[in-house]
């Protein structure tokens, strides 16, 4: 895999726009700093190791307004894109802590374009789940919560019907609705959702503790429809707990099959949206 030089900003806005499932590794570099010249030969082995993500370089001096727009202010950067997104940056010259992203984000569902998640103006939010720092409470051993991640896998509760999930985010979002998949005679029934958490809460407070909403799913809603969710309620999520109460038949055993969650990053970034007036990269105005 050859690291693709970026000549432009309009180039930059064109390969963002070209390539909206695909991860985008950005290296935003100085020609003039020492540390970006270090690096440089390790980042070209990560392009040949996750061959099947974007692994670009963008030149500061040469893209001013892609840099100021991007928040590059100290070389090197390096950022993560999705669907035109920042889902991650390493700001220096900390080539672990990229590849570690990179794993993170790699394996990661594609996003799909925002109208095919089937809410108009949202998207899928699940590459920015930080997957590494997602927890469950009561998942069992044969199925627990990485098997929710997975195409053909899925988690099952242990000794009872009842489950905790606990979403971390790579950065704040704003949580429209979520898309269920499970079978419909132990599948979830009655959810309780609480937002920001600075830790996974355990069962009593789940049940007795104030929920940001809490949803009531019947047996048609667990074929993947839209459950829409309080919005104004959900504006600022970095770490979503849905607690799972019960099943639709009260069977000894819960099943989720998938779980989607639709909405959008608090802040998005889109270079279309930025005209630079005037300076220099570092400037102040």
């Amino acid at each position: 895999m050859v690291v693709k030089e970026i000549m432009s900003d309009t180039q930059f806005r064109d390969i963002l726009n070209l390539n909206l499932t695909k991860l985008i590794v950005v290296d935003f570099y100085a020609i003039w700093c020492g540390p970006c010249k270090r690096v440089a030969p390790k980042y070209i082995e990560l392009s040949n190791k996750y061959d099947r993500a974007l692994f670009l370089e963008v030149d500061v001096d040469k893209c001013e307004e892609t840099a100021t727009s991007e928040g590059v202010s100290a070389m090197p950067t390096f950022i993560l894109y999705r669907n035109k997104l920042q889902v991650a940056k390493i700001r220096g010259a900390d080539i672990a802590t990229v590849e570690s992203k990179i794993i993170e984000l790699y394996e990661a569902p594609r996003v799909a374009a925002v109208e095919d998640c089937g809410v108009p103006g949202q998207m899928d939010l699940s590459s920015f789940i930080v997957r590494s720092q997602c927890e469950a409470l009561n998942d069992s051993d044969d199925h627990p919560l990485p098997g929710l991640f997975e195409k053909s896998g899925y988690i099952e509760s242990d000794c009872d019907q009842q489950l905790i999930l606990s979403f971390i985010f790579t950065k704040p979002v704003k949580v429209h609705s979520i898309k269920v998949k499970a079978p419909k005679h132990n599948g979830p029934k009655s959810l309780r959702l609480f937002t920001n958490h600075p830790n996974t809460i355990d069962f009593d407070s789940a049940t007795f503790n104030l929920a940001a909403q809490e949803l009531d799913l019947k047996p048609d809603d667990l074929d993947g429809k839209i459950v829409n969710l309080k919005y104004v309620k959900f504006q600022n999520v970095y770490n979503l707990q849905i607690f799972v109460v019960n099943n639709q038949t009260e069977e000894e055993v819960t099943r989720i099959d998938s779980l989607n969650i639709i909405g959008m990053p608090t802040s998005v970034t889109l270079m279309g949206d930025f005209k630079r007036i005037a300076g220099k990269v570092g400037e102040s105005h």
